[in-house]
C-alpha cells in the first residue's frame, strides 16, 4: 500500500469504492431526463473522481505525483476537446471515447497479468478467462471504434465488402479465442512450465481481435454508425467490468457493467427506433446501395414545388398551429438559434408551435434535444415522435429544416423499402409542409422521399441557418 492511505483500515477503501458506484447509478437516474442530465453528468463525473483518487492514493502503482501528473494531461485535453468540438462531431468524439475505454481495458488486464505473474507457477483460471475475455472485447472496441468514427467524419469511406469477408472475422476470432483458451486452460496442459512463456498468447489474442474489431465495422453503412456507436460503447463497458474482476476492483465492475448495460439498452431502443434487428444493421450495409437516379427522376420530375421565405413567412402568418421537425442538416448547419428564434417569435404571436423529435435524428438519440436546448428552447415544447404524430392532423404547417429519412412516407406504404416499418413523423397529416434542404439529395438510407414530390409540400432550398434566418427577418417585417 501507499504511505498516504496505507494506515487507514481496509473498510474505508471498500466505504469509496461503494460511495463513488452508488453516484454512477444516481447520475445514470439523472441523465435519463434532459432536465437533470447536467446535474447527472457532474454527479457520475464526481464519483469517478473520487474512484480514481482513493486509487491513486491507496495503491502502490507508481508516484502519485506521476501519477496525478497524468490526470492533469488528460483534463486539460478533456477541456480541450469539450470547448472545441463541434455538436454535429459530438458522436465520433464518443466513439474515439469508447475506443480508448476499451483499448486501455486490454493493456492494463495484459500488463496486470505480467505483473503479477512474471515467473514460475501457473495463473488463476478465474483471472485469465477474464484476462481474455477483456482483452478480446476491448481491442475489438477501441479499433472498431475507431472505424466507426471516421466513418461518421467522413475519413472512410462506405460499407466495405468483399468476397469471403465472414470466413475471415471467423478466422480471426477463432485465433482471438484459442490464444485465449491456451491462458485459461494452460494449468493442466503445461504444468509447471513457467507461466511468463505463455503470457505472449494474451498479445496474439489482443492483435487477432484486433483485425476482428477493423473486420467487424468496415462492412457496416454509415446510415448504422450510430447503432454501431452506441454498441461498441456497450462493449467498452464490458470490457471495463472484465478487467474489473482481473484487477479485483469493485467499482471498476460496477462502472463497467453499469456502462455496458446502458450502451446495451441504447443499441435496442435505436434499433427500435429505426425497426431493424441488431443482426441487420451488422450485416445489412443498410444506406449503401442508393437508388437509381431513374427512380428518383420518377418521382421528383415535374412535381417540385419550389417556395421562399417570403410566400413561407405568409403561410406563418395565418397558422394557429406549427411544429418544427429538424434534423441533421440543422445541426450541419447550425441552424438551431434561427430556428429556436423563428419559434419564439411564432410563439409571442400566439401561434401553437412545437418541435417533432425522431428517436434517430441526427447521429445519435438525444442529438436534436441537446442542439435545441442550446439555442434555449424549453424542453416543454419538444415532442417525441409518439406524442406528435396524432397532432398532425391538427397542424397548419409543418417546417421539416434538415431531416430526411424520419419524415420519409415510404417507411408506411412501401413494404420493399429499405425503410420499411420504421416508425416516421407523419408529417404528410398536416395541411401544409415546408421542406428546408439544400438539395433533393437522398438522406442516409440511399431511397428517394416521395414527401417532396406531394401536392401539400413545398421545398425551401438552401442552407438551414441562412434560409431560417431570412424567414426570421421577414416574419418580423
Amino acid at each position: 500500500m501507499s504511505a498516504v492511505l496505507g494506515g487507514f483500515p481496509e473498510w474505508v477503501l471498500s466505504l469509496a469504492y461503494l460511495v463513488a458506484g452508488v453516484m454512477f447509478i444516481q447520475g445514470l437516474r439523472d441523465m435519463t431526463h434532459p432536465r437533470t442530465a447536467t446535474r447527472g453528468n457532474a454527479t457520475s463525473a464526481a464519483g469517478m473522481a473520487l474512484a480514481v483518487g482513493i486509487t491513486v492514493l491507496w495503491f502502490d502503482i507508481l508516484s502519485p505525483l506521476v501519477l496525478f501528473g497524468g490526470l492533469l494531461v488528460g483534463a486539460v485535453i478533456g477541456t480541450w476537446l469539450a470547448l472545441t468540438v463541434e455538436t454535429t462531431e459530438m458522436p465520433q468524439l464518443v466513439g474515439v471515447f469508447n475506443g480508448f475505454g476499451g483499448g486501455a481495458s486490454a493493456l492494463v488486464a495484459g500488463a496486470e497479468l505480467t505483473q503479477l505473474f512474471n515467473g514460475t507457477g501457473t495463473l488463476p483460471v478465474d483471472v485469465t478467462a477474464a484476462a481474455a475475455v477483456a482483452g478480446i472485447i476491448g481491442a475489438v472496441t477501441f479499433w472498431g471504434s475507431l472505424v466507426a468514427a471516421g466513418k461518421l467524419h467522413g475519413i472512410i469511406g462506405g460499407a466495405i465488402r468483399y468476397t469471403g469477408e465472414h470466413v475471415v472475422k471467423v478466422v480471426f476470432l477463432l485465433g482471438a479465442v484459442l490464444s485465449g483458451l491456451v491462458l485459461v486452460v494452460q494449468p493442466e496442459l503445461f504444468g509447471s512450465v513457467p507461466t511468463a512463456d505463455w503470457i505472449p498468447f494474451y498479445w496474439v489474442l489482443v492483435a487477432a481481435a484486433s483485425v476482428l474489431g477493423v473486420l467487424l465495422v468496415i462492412p457496416i453503412g454509415g446510415a448504422d454508425m450510430p447503432v454501431v456507436i452506441a454498441l461498441l460503447n456497450s462493449y467498452s463497458g464490458l470490457a471495463a467490468a472484465t478487467t474489473g474482476f482481473v484487477l479485483n476492483n469493485t467499482v471498476l465492475i460496477i462502472a463497467g457493467t453499469l456502462v455496458g448495460a446502458s450502451g446495451m439498452i441504447l443499441t435496442v431502443i435505436m434499433c427500435e427506433s429505426m425497426n431493424r434487428s441488431l443482426t441487420n444493421v451488422l450485416f445489412g450495409g443498410f444506406g449503401e446501395d442508393a437508388s437509381s437516379g431513374e427512380d428518383m427522376d420518377d418521382i421528383y420530375e415535374g412535381n417540385i414545388t419550389e417556395t421562399s421565405p417570403e410566400e413561407v413567412e405568409m403561410l406563418l402568418d395565418v397558422a394557429d398551429r406549427v411544429v418544427i421537425v429538424p434534423g441533421y442538416g440543422m445541426a450541419v448547419a447550425q441552424a438551431q438559434h434561427a430556428v429556436a428564434e423563428l419559434a419564439e417569435l411564432l410563439d409571442e404571436n400566439g401561434v401553437d408551435v412545437e418541435f417533432g423529435i425522431h428517436p434517430v435524428a441526427g447521429r445519435m438519440p438525444g442529438h436534436m434535444n441537446a442542439l435545441l436546448a442550446e439555442a434555449d428552447v424549453s424542453y416543454d415544447k419538444m415532442r417525441e415522435l409518439e406524442a406528435v404524430n396524432p397532432t398532425f392532423s391538427e397542424t397548419d404547417v409543418v417546417i421539416v429544416t434538415g431531416a430526411n429519412d424520419v419524415v420519409n412516407p415510404r417507411a408506411n406504404e412501401d413494404d420493399s423499402s429499405p425503410i420499411a416499418g420504421m416508425p416516421v413523423l407523419n408529417v404528410t397529416d398536416a395541411r401544409s409542409v415546408i421542406v428546408n434542404k439544400r438539395s433533393l439529395s437522398p438522406g442516409f438510407s440511399g431511397i428517394p422521399n416521395p414527401l417532396f414530390a406531394d401536392e401539400d409540400t413545398s421545398m425551401l432550398f438552401g442552407d438551414a441557418k441562412a434560409s431560417m434566418q431570412e424567414l426570421v427577418n421577414h416574419y418580423k417585417e
